[in-house]
């Protein structure tokens, strides 16, 4: 099974649980560009058309810019970006 394929199957296991909230840490890391761009699509649906909130860890800047708010961490201390 691809990365990519284990994403998608780890996000599905966690949607059956019907939660409100699903938190992915670092979600497409070491992952190529098209499995990076299908799990941000999904996340995106779980929030935008399904009402989730979605909330993503990453350090990638590329992911972060995807994001409809961000918060950066600093020194200990939560920052949101504008």
């Amino acid at each position: 099974m691809s990365g990519g394929e284990q994403q998608r199957v780890g996000i599905a296991r966690a949607l059956l649980h019907d939660l409100d909230l699903l938190i992915a840490d670092e979600p497409t890391d070491n992952l190529d560009e098209d499995s990076e761009d299908a799990i941000l699509s999904i996340l995106q649906d779980l929030a935008h058309s399904q009402g989730k909130c979605v909330l993503v860890v990453t350090h990638s800047a590329c992911v972060a810019s995807k994001a409809d708010q961000r918060c950066v961490m600093r020194s200990g201390r939560l920052e949101l970006q504008s």
